[in-house]
């Protein structure tokens, strides 16, 4: 069930739509259901996949990290869940119990509150997805400098000081591509290496 649907529905309407969810998927089997009591008050919500860009990888961190709370005990309402297939790799989540004796649980309370908040706006950790936007772009960086390397003597750290040099001068090489991190050209990278005055390694 997508995130933004849980979200724009009233709490109650959202947990009878998540109940028993898992019994709509196609070509699914859930094995978990031999294991728990009462598996229709149960749903099953996937945050992010093999292939997720750097936001929902924040976000579902942001929310494992609010259900963490309700999977510990030896009857908890959330258990952390990573389907696999062959073809297209894995995608993680978690299910959780909606409903204990009739009532909602405090842990979908929590999940339909986070829902609510993504509903509104799509970002439910700024500093951290910042922080993942900056940290892909470095490995980024080294990985477009491949051939910059091999004309320039590049110090240790050289990567956020080609970052500054690039968010003082060239911003737009650093702009977050795909949700993947900026992934600068090669041309932009030498005009960093040169205005950082890294010296050039002598032609033999």
């Amino acid at each position: 069930m997508a995130t933004a649907t849980i979200g724009e529905l009233d709490l109650e309407s959202a947990a009878r739509e998540a109940a028993g969810n898992w019994q709509d998927f196609t070509c699914f089997a859930w094995f978990r259901e031999k294991d728990i009591e009462s598996p229709d008050d149960w749903a099953i919500i996937y945050t992010h996949h093999r292939d997720s860009g750097l936001l929902d990888q924040s976000n579902a961190d942001a929310i494992a990290e609010a259900m963490q709370p309700f999977s510990n005990g030896d009857d908890p309402d959330v258990l952390f869940e990573s389907h696999h297939h062959w073809a297209v790799g894995h995608i993680d989540g978690f299910s959780i119990r909606v409903y204990r004796d009739g009532q909602i649980t405090d842990a979908f309370r929590t999940y339909h509150e986070l829902s609510c908040r993504l509903a509104d706006y799509p970002i439910l950790d700024e500093q951290d997805y910042s922080d993942r936007e900056y940290a892909a772009t470095l490995e980024n960086i080294t990985d477009a400098a491949w051939r910059v390397g091999r004309d320039y003597d590049l110090p240790d750290g050289w990567e956020s000081e080609v970052y500054s040099w690039l968010s003082d001068h060239e911003q737009g090489e650093i702009e977050n591509t795909d949700d993947q991190g900026g992934y600068p050209s090669e041309a932009a990278l030498r005009r960093a290496v040169d205005g950082l005055g890294y010296g050039r390694f002598e032609e033999e």
